[in-house]
């Protein structure tokens, strides 16, 4: 019995190694990729959500929810990531509506421009930090390139024991803990650097059909809302890059027509919403900076106040006081960056 007895402890003692290397090793995405931290943030929310917007950069970096809570009461958070791609986007809402069912998901169509998976570290940011489930195990087959192993997504050391050479200060500081890089899902920029014609040159697409298995991905989002009784709402940000052609509008207009779906392209109102994206944008008109964010953000809010009827709920107790945590964050970030672009000339903390 002595003898199974060391030889049990002796193994979780290997493990409890191997478990403590892993985490030493993995990416810890404070100061650099940040966005890889995105996911696991979610996880810190208490309370449900009116709205849950999904997609790429084009809506965490280009709507506040702040504002809406501020302006309209309405409570959104946005499941965002780098280069967030259709299959990404269904399996992170599947997930999320085990934790809640929204009023409204709101769906970013840029990403459906893209067919196929595109590049595993754009795979790694979204995934790594999804917890274990059969969403996040769909969530890697669906999205792995032909190099890619499930098993280094399943031992992730397997993945990253090369960084044992190369750990720095991040790795040490944060390995047994985290901080917190957006509000509420938005990743927050204060500077401005203004569009200039040509500041993203890029080919035009010789086959503008957008392909079956992002077209599929979108088929399986609105019958999970139509399942849950939620409201899809599509919007193309006011992005200037990557180019928004018209043939790929056409097809979005008739989806949503199909589908009985409002569409919103942000694009075209420009005008209307006040974008000028000589103060707007934080990297020549990619994406907006708070200022672009908060504009983009009324207009949604009040969208979704008057057309959805959606809940005014800033004298929910609960609801404020969760709020407010959230708001007195997002001063703090901004008067953070605002110190920082006066002291060294730009952002750099976050």
């Amino acid at each position: 019995m002595k003898i199974w007895i060391r030889r049990v402890v002796s193994v979780l003692l290997v493990i409890a190694l191997l478990l403590g290397l892993q985490r030493l090793v993995e990416p810890k995405y404070v100061t650099e990729f940040k966005e890889g931290g995105f996911t696991a943030e979610y996880y810190k929310e208490t309370m449900g959500h009116e709205v849950l917007m999904v997609g790429d950069c084009e809506l965490y970096e280009n709507f506040s929810p702040v504002t809406m809570w501020q302006k309209y009461g309405i409570t959104s958070y946005i499941r965002g990531s780098a280069q967030q791609l259709t299959w990404h986007s269904y399996y992170l809402l599947k997930e999320a509506l085990k934790r809640e069912t929204p009023d409204v998901v709101v769906f970013n169509v840029l990403e459906l421009i893209y067919d196929e998976p595109q590049r595993e570290e754009y795979n790694r940011v979204t995934l790594d930090r999804m917890k274990w489930s059969a969403e996040k195990v769909g969530a890697i087959r669906a999205s792995m390139t032909e190099e890619e192993h499930m098993l280094d997504y399943i031992f992730p050391l397997l993945r990253y024991h090369s960084r044992i050479t190369q750990l720095t200060e991040e790795d040490i500081e944060y390995y047994a803990k985290d901080t917190q890089r957006t509000i509420a899902g938005y990743y927050m920029r204060v500077d401005v650097e203004p569009y200039e014609e040509g500041a993203w040159p890029e080919e035009e697409p010789e086959d503008f059909t957008l392909g079956d298995n992002a077209m599929g991905y979108l088929d399986k989002i609105v019958q999970l809302c139509n399942d849950k009784g939620i409201r899809l709402l599509l919007v193309k940000a006011p992005s200037i890059s990557p180019i928004w052609y018209d043939e790929w509008e056409e097809q979005i207009e008739d989806y949503a027509a199909e589908n009985g779906l409002d569409y919103i392209n942000f694009l075209e109102l420009v005008d209307e919403i006040g974008i000028d994206y000589e103060e707007d944008t934080y990297d020549e008109g990619l994406h907006m900076n708070l200022s672009g964010a908060e504009k983009c953000a009324d207009y949604l809010g009040n969208f979704l106040s008057e057309e959805y009827g959606l809940a005014d709920l800033r004298e929910d107790a609960a609801t404020a006081a969760d709020w407010e945590e959230k708001v007195q964050f997002y001063e703090e970030m901004k008067a953070a960056q605002y110190e920082e672009l006066e002291e060294y000339g730009e952002i750099v903390s976050y």
